[in-house]
């Protein structure tokens, strides 16, 4: 965590289920200089600074505002080194009924972010992704799909000199904001109610709260600029989290809500070539070169030397080598 001592450090999206984490974790394990929350709510800016401890209030500031704002992100960012992009719209559902807004926040915002950085000359930049970019079939995939590509190609534009920008990409954080845990536990306390699943062989990649923060704190220490940085995650099957919940209550097979996917893939099947393995994550390197060609992504800054994966290799959540069974998700349920 040296690398955020005596930094200043904004989070877009920073009231979200990751920006809080992710403040509390700085502000405990760093001696960073400055995290700046930037979020549209105010109240849950208010919920956010009750949480804090007040040994930390000093280090800590709240600034309302919107990414669709390119001026108010002009502002925002001056004199920041860090910056996690966490604003995003991201229930599936009402991406696809609002598409107008999520392309706003999520790909227009997602700009303004980057011009506001390469401005400001902000030092290192990650955008927070999801598996649902790869080979998306939904618009709130889709516009993460663009929003990775800006990022990736804002390298370009900075040369890779003042601004590094790299994303993160990962599956379902468990008990986030809208996770189907708290909504599974609570139909629970009612043996009599069933069980909503879409499909009987939905599967999910996991990771907590805690990993997901801890992988974006070290992919900033690995970051050389343009990659993308995915985890080795586990899958579940829903049917199976549904039963180490609810182990009393009836499954109710509903169908696929709109945009929903039966798997989710973070490495499809045409980036195979693109695709580094090491041995906690994969790294996809980007499909074009840069202003500096001679870049290697294949050995990390902690010197380990990737391997490349199988031509027909494809690191999806039904086929993932690790997939957890029913007492394994009930551990993970109560570390999280």
């Amino acid at each position: 965590m040296k690398i955020f001592n005596n930094k200043t450090i904004l989070i877009t999206g920073g009231t979200g289920t990751f920006g809080k984490k992710f403040l509390l974790y700085l502000l405990e394990k760093s001696t960073c200089k400055k995290i700046i929350i930037f979020s549209r709510d105010e109240f849950k800016q208010y919920n956010l600074k009750e949480e804090i401890p007040s040994k930390y209030y000093s280090r800590v500031r709240f600034f309302l505002g919107d990414v669709r704002d390119s001026e108010r992100m002009l502002r925002v960012t001056k004199n920041v080194d860090f910056l996690v992009h966490a604003a995003a719209i991201k229930q599936v559902p009402a991406s696809e009924y609002n598409p107008s807004e999520a392309i706003k926040t999520n790909i227009e915002g997602a700009q303004n972010v980057i011009e506001a950085c390469l401005e400001n000359k902000v030092k290192n930049i990650i955008a927070l992704s999801t598996d649902k970019a790869v080979n998306p079939i939904n618009l709130y995939g889709a516009t993460k799909l663009v929003s990775d590509k800006l990022f990736v190609a804002a390298n370009n534009l900075s040369n890779s000199k003042l601004s590094k920008f790299s994303v993160v990409r990962y599956g379902n954080v468990i008990s986030s904001r809208g996770s189907v845990i708290p909504f599974f536990k609570e139909l629970s306390k009612n043996k009599k109610k069933k069980i909503p699943v879409t499909n009987k062989e939905m599967t999910r990649f996991w990771i907590s709260i805690t990993e997901a923060v801890q992988f974006v704190c070290n992919s900033f220490h690995l970051m050389k600029g343009g990659e993308i940085f995915i985890p080795k995650l586990p899958s579940i099957k829903i049917t199976d989290l549904a039963k180490a919940i609810a182990p009393n209550n009836k499954i109710e097979f509903i169908g696929l809500r709109p945009g929903e996917k039966i798997t989710e893939v973070l490495c499809g099947p045409d980036s195979q070539h693109e695709i580094l393995e090491f041995k906690s994550y994969f790294v996809q390197m980007p499909s074009f070169n840069f202003m500096e060609p001679n870049k290697n992504y294949q050995i990390s800054k902690n010197f380990e030397r990737a391997k490349k994966v199988d031509t027909d290799f494809v690191y999806d959540s039904s086929t993932n080598p690790e997939i957890l069974n029913i007492n394994q998700i009930k551990k993970l349920i109560l570390k999280s």
